[in-house]
């Protein structure tokens, strides 16, 4: 449901193949690389703000040359040259730094775009979603607060600072609930009038290349007619994708679709699908792979102080808010996990200590309150360098740790918080033939989806590209720049019997958005 009241609009099915349309884009996921994909394909044009001063001087430079030019059509390599920073794409890098100049060295210079809305150089697409726009920060307990800071998590020429403002609320520690995410991605999609492009409650079931020519040879003329695109036709012989699903009915029925579309763009994240151990028993009952289950169980009372304690496996950081959760409750906790405390890789290592002290304070109860030393945190034992073996029946749960040791302990509840995996079954075999390594499955962190780097087009299927997590973008402020560029292929792509774009600045011709 939108912030208005209105529900998102769903996909109709269409009653005959005379029907079917072809759309020249369908993104499936509306999270936040959905909608920023969204924004920038309905004709939302970044350029160089005039008088604008880049702390980098090198790219300040690159900008002036064509100032005229948007970003979306100027060379994306050239400009993203030479810079440095968290991420290792060098889009995500460059849009960053054009949004958020020096953020990282705590600096507040503003952002040195201006946006322009050009309708004529929207591209139709559809954005499929099973959540509302949004999509998994509506799945996180609404308290937690974000591991970014607040003012990274915002979508451009909205800063997020701006709208809590609006709500008069603030920033806790610099950093944002995700109950505020979820509402300031819906406000976003209202306020930039992006809805029309939303289906929400929609599951994609399989996206399969087809023919062109089995769909009627009118129906990509007949979307042009209807949305004056600047689209181009398929070419005679072409393939497209077919992609098939079903969307909730208001009455809970699944009613399915088939959509057609020339380009598809994968955005679904890696929220759904929770990493298994792959241990025994660990399909029993009492064994959970999302935080929300515990929080179920607080609600209904099974599980408190004086109960068994609850087993958390995992060295992350929704493990880490899990602890956080029993120990507010007064929760006996027991925390196993497979590396050293002092790991250097251990997310906790990382994070500084003035920025995040909850999790320090997390970091500090694992390495203080073993099994072996008491330390001084009432109901918390930490399990080191210890691994699962097995869940019984009985709640008991056996360990191993790094001598062959085991130990067993009765617990009332497990959850196994050990990182997630995207839910990529509606490609074929589940999108492995995508990664980096095609006989791994896709991973976010290990084994994304091989893209080309300053288009974000799978190297290995022409026509689909992957954004976020799933191309090895894992924060907010850095999927926005894999949107940049899949935007600008698409806008090349429809545009490549036209030369680019020299018209003078749109500040004659074009609204200005924000």
């Amino acid at each position: 449901m939108l912030p208005d009241g209105k529900m998102c609009p769903l996909v109709t099915r269409p009653s005959n193949r005379s029907g079917l349309k072809t759309l020249p884009v369908v993104i499936i996921g509306n999270g936040p690389s959905g909608i920023c994909l969204s924004y920038l394909l309905s004709g939302y044009t970044p350029y160089f703000k005039r008088q604008s001063l880049h702390p980098h001087p090198i790219l300040q430079r690159k900008l002036e040359e064509a100032p005229e030019v948007s970003v979306l059509d100027q060379d994306l390599e050239y400009l993203s040259e030479g810079l440095e920073g968290r991420s290792h794409s060098p889009v995500a890098l460059l849009f960053d730094t054009l949004q958020r100049p020096d953020t990282d060295f705590g600096g507040t210079a503003e952002s040195v775009l201006t946006w322009w809305h050009e309708p004529d150089r929207a591209i139709p697409h559809l954005v499929l979603g099973r959540n509302a726009p949004g999509g998994a920060w509506h799945s996180i307990e609404g308290s937690m607060v974000t591991l970014s800071r607040g003012e990274w998590m915002g979508l451009p020429d909205l800063p997020f600072k701006e709208w809590l403002k609006q709500k008069k609320r603030g920033l806790r520690n610099n950093r944002a609930t995700a109950e505020d995410i979820a509402q300031y991605y819906q406000h976003y999609v209202m306020k930039k009038g992006l809805q029309k492009n939303f289906r929400c409650g929609t599951v994609v079931t399989s996206v399969r290349k087809v023919s062109a020519e089995s769909i009627s040879n009118h129906t990509q003329k007949d979307l042009q007619e209807d949305s004056d695109s600047i689209w181009s036709s398929n070419e005679k012989g072409a393939e497209v994708f077919q992609v098939d699903g079903f969307f909730k009915t208001m009455e809970g029925d699944k009613e399915p679709f088939s959509i057609y579309a020339e380009n598809v763009v994968l955005a679904t994240g890696t929220y759904d699908n929770p990493t298994w151990l792959g241990v025994k028993g660990e399909n029993l009952s009492y064994v959970h792979h999302q935080l929300s289950a515990l929080e179920e169980a607080v609600k209904n009372n099974s599980v408190g102080i004086m109960t068994d304690p609850v087993l958390i496996v995992g060295a992350g950081l929704t493990a880490a808010d899990a602890i956080l959760f029993a120990h507010n409750c007064n929760i006996p906790v027991i925390h196993v996990f497979r590396r050293r405390v002092t790991d250097p890789g251990l997310i906790f290592n990382q994070l500084p200590k003035t920025m995040y002290p909850e999790y320090h304070r997390v970091h500090q109860m694992m390495k203080e309150q073993t099994a072996a030393c008491a330390g001084p945190y009432e109901h918390y034992i930490s399990l080191p360098e210890h691994h699962v073996l097995s869940f019984g029946k009985d709640k008991k749960c056996i360990f191993q740790d790094k001598n062959g040791c085991q130990k067993a302990y009765k617990i009332s509840m497990a959850l196994v918080l050990t990182g997630s995996n995207p839910n990529l079954s509606f490609l074929p075999n589940n999108g492995t033939d995508l990664a980096l390594d095609s006989e791994q499955p896709v991973n976010p962190k290990r084994n994304p989806i091989d893209v080309d780097p300053f288009t974000y087009e799978c190297t290995q299927e022409k026509g689909l590209y992957a954004l976020g997590p799933l191309a090895g973008d894992n924060f907010v402020r850095f999927v926005q720049g894999g949107a940049l560029a899949v935007a600008s292929s698409l806008l090349k792509k429809a545009n490549k019997n036209s030369p680019p774009n020299k018209n003078p600045h749109p500040c004659t011709t074009s609204a200005r958005v924000g």
